[in-house]
């Protein structure tokens, strides 16, 4: 319970509740959209990916504008402003499909622009925390606040079922819209006790650049940001694209493929309550390591395994990624400067994900060329390969777990 005392700090509580809500509220606009889109006359799953693939490009294209912001104001007004504006865009999409007027060209920019805010919210909201936080109840609150977002998630996804069919998709989308507006109230309540670091007076480029050069200083930094993303590629088509092609072709279908997503979700949130507990004297390497446990339920979809084996296998997937996750965001806010942690933050989720389009992307292919169980075993030991790859590297190894003296606050200054 010691991990959760964090909490008697409004600051800390107010960020938690921000995060909870709103990540419901993400969590029920794709089901919410889905069927708002699909119930439009002419469209089709093409209308949906259109809509779909505005937001993701907007999210890859603002990402770095977004690390560049918030070295440069101070991150609760950014987030602030991000929430105000996505709860406006999402507002309008909610508007439109009521009155039935929106098509799927208008989603796609409104959710070009909602992608665009995301991307501004969340190098601020990542890099936040070591402005309230310091020492090693750091690790607890980054736990905590990867346990509120993973439970806002499964719950906004239960929800979004039950609103659509209650309420139809306009209305859920509203609701929605009111989540990001309750998120930004909560934000507000948020008092930085750790002063921010200045400015520097560089210009939006010049900033870029130094951003750059602190990313690519450290080896350790580019390296897990190298492996992440060729994780990504492999994982995002192995279990999201292949998984409900064996579901759907030897395992039962949809509720299969159910099962073993709700075992996975279990697992995230199992594994932000791990993450709590975990301090590794080498966070780097624990976190390289832990990648080798990623890939566990594509060997037992290749092997067309029973579906409580796989989703067991997603749960212990899931326990690994998260307390990957909160690893490394530690680790970076430990040794990364403050006044470049949002943009090294930036930079590190552009290389991670940036590519994930092209895992979904070329997964059908290469399972129709060498057979799906081929190409999920094949990625599956690729996955695996990489983490012990990594450890290798001297720079890796010799990043080390960092515990202040005092885990007091300094004096609380003003919020911004």
């Amino acid at each position: 319970m010691r991990d959760f005392a964090i909490l008697r700090d409004r600051s800390v509580l107010a960020l938690f509740l921000a995060r909870s809500v709103s990540l419901l509220g993400n969590a029920m606009a794709p089901v919410a959209l889905a069927f708002a889109v699909l119930e439009m006359p002419g469209s089709s799953a093409s209308s949906l990916g259109v809509v779909l693939t505005g937001r993701l490009l907007a999210q890859v294209t603002f990402v770095l504008l977004g690390g560049l912001i918030a070295d440069r104001l101070p991150k609760q007004r950014v987030m602030v402003a991000a929430d105000l504006a996505a709860g406006v865009v999402q507002m309008v999409v909610a508007f439109l499909v009521i009155v039935s007027q929106a098509t799927p060209l208008v989603l796609a920019g409104l959710a070009a622009l909602s992608g665009a805010a995301t991307a501004i919210f969340e190098p601020a909201s990542r890099s936040l925390m070591p402005q309230l936080v310091s020492g090693d109840a750091l690790q607890s609150a980054n736990a905590l606040l990867k346990l509120a977002m993973r439970g806002g998630s499964i719950i906004g996804a239960a929800l979004a079922g039950v609103l659509v069919a209650l309420i139809g998709s306009g209305p859920t989308l509203a609701v929605d819209a009111a989540t990001f507006l309750v998120s930004a109230l909560l934000l507000l309540a948020i008092r930085v006790r750790l002063a921010p670091p200045a400015a520097s007076g560089l210009s939006l480029v010049g900033q870029l650049k130094d951003g750059w050069r602190e990313f690519t200083s450290r080896q350790w930094v580019w390296v897990i940001v190298s492996q992440l993303a060729f994780v990504n590629i492999l994982l995002a088509g192995g279990f999201y694209v292949l998984g409900p092609v064996v579901a759907n072709a030897s395992l039962g279908g949809a509720p299969a493929w159910s099962a073993v997503l709700t075992a996975q979700a279990g697992g995230f949130v199992l594994g932000s309550a791990v993450a709590m507990k975990v301090r590794p004297r080498e966070p780097v390497r624990t976190a390289a390591l832990l990648t080798v446990g990623f890939p566990l339920p594509l060997f037992l979809l290749a092997a067309h395994a029973p579906v409580y084996a796989i989703a067991l296998a997603a749960f212990l997937a899931a326990i690994c990624i998260d307390v990957y996750e909160v690893t490394i965001d530690t680790a970076l806010q430990k040794h990364i400067p403050p006044q470049a942690l949002s943009r090294v933050m930036s930079y590190e989720s552009l290389g991670s994900f940036a590519f994930v389009p092209l895992g979904l992307a070329i997964a059908g292919p290469v399972a129709d060329a060498v057979g799906t169980g081929t190409a999920l075993t094949g990625a599956g030991l690729l996955i695996m390969a990489a983490g012990p790859v990594v450890v290798l590297l001297p720079s890796v190894r010799r990043v080390k777990e960092t515990v202040a003296k005092s885990d007091e606050p300094p004096q609380e200054v003003a919020s911004a």
